[in-house]
């Protein structure tokens, strides 16, 4: 009974990545970047595309993820007023599979990296699931290069999700993602496809590390913060309640100022589907960014 369970779950996430996927083959980004390339950080070469003019807005994409599969419905949309620049993570789409060992620590810092080629001396830092997570350390490393933060669906600590999805990828067989929209995107833009199996084998490794940035520096972040949430999205609301209070939440405004920080739960939304509500998420990041 239990390898059932698990079974049906692995066939709903894929199912769930399908539609994600087909979604936004079909309505995705239609717009091409006024520039990309790719950025000489830390050892690595991370790729990067820039879209629009004015403020700028680093965008940071899921586990598995492109900055296609994962911004393409919101980057025509954030581009109309903000220089976005989106980048592809350490062995994600076209950012050459690496050796190096994986860490928010090292992914923020290439995330810095990055600003410092384009010469961004500052931005607003939005991070889905992984890439929120990173963005919280990029946060907490490199305060003075943050103007606002969003995070969507993610947290700063494994004990911020919840049990079963730290324990989800137990006994996770890498051939569960060979026959996905994930492995097809893989094949279609990475630099070298053979690499599919060892970029696996060390996204497996990094997802069952515990990590912690740690509850005083997440207190000690003087950016606005905004988080966004599914209802049921895999997060432990009661630790996601406690991050809000951190960063200045949880007050009775009609006693006292409005906190600079914000907090949306989206209802009956999941972790995957909840990056599926363009015109929600925009509407939440316009108005706080803007």
């Amino acid at each position: 009974m239990k390898n059932i369970f698990k079974i049906n779950i692995l066939s709903k996430l894929k199912l769930l990545i399908a539609i994600m996927f087909v979604s936004f083959q079909s309505q995705g980004q239609q717009i091409k970047p006024s520039s990309s390339g790719y950025a000489p950080v830390n050892g690595i070469k991370v790729y990067y595309e820039v879209y629009g003019e004015g403020r700028p807005l680093v965008l940071l994409h899921g586990a598995f993820y492109t900055i296609e599969m994962n911004w393409g419905l919101l980057i025509p949309e954030l581009s109309k007023t903000r220089k976005v620049i989106a980048i592809e993570m350490q062995g994600h789409g076209h950012t050459a599979y690496s050796e190096r060992k994986l860490s928010i620590t090292s992914l923020a810092s290439d995330v810095e990296g990055v600003m410092d080629y384009l010469k961004i001396d500052s931005a607003d830092i939005a991070g889905f699931s992984m890439g929120g997570s990173v963005a919280y350390q990029f946060a907490v490393q490199s305060p003075k290069r943050l103007k606002k933060l969003v995070i969507i669906s993610s947290t700063y600590k494994t004990k911020g999700w919840l049990p079963i999805v730290n324990s989800g990828l137990e006994n996770f067989k890498l051939e569960f993602f060979d026959d996905t929209p994930l492995k097809n995107e893989y094949d279609a833009v990475a630099p070298d496809k053979t690499k599919w199996r060892k970029f696996l084998e060390q996204m497996l490794v990094f997802s069952k590390e515990t990590f912690d940035v740690g509850d005083s520096n997440i207190a000690k972040i003087s950016a606005p913060v905004l988080i966004i949430s599914g209802d049921n999205d895999g997060l432990d609301k009661i630790e996601l309640i406690k991050t809000y209070q951190l960063i200045g939440g949880v007050v009775a405004a009609d006693l006292q100022p409005m906190p600079k920080s914000q907090l949306a739960i989206v209802p009956a939304q999941g972790h995957v589907s909840l990056m599926m509500q363009t015109t929600t998420i925009f509407n939440y990041m316009n108005n706080f960014l803007n």
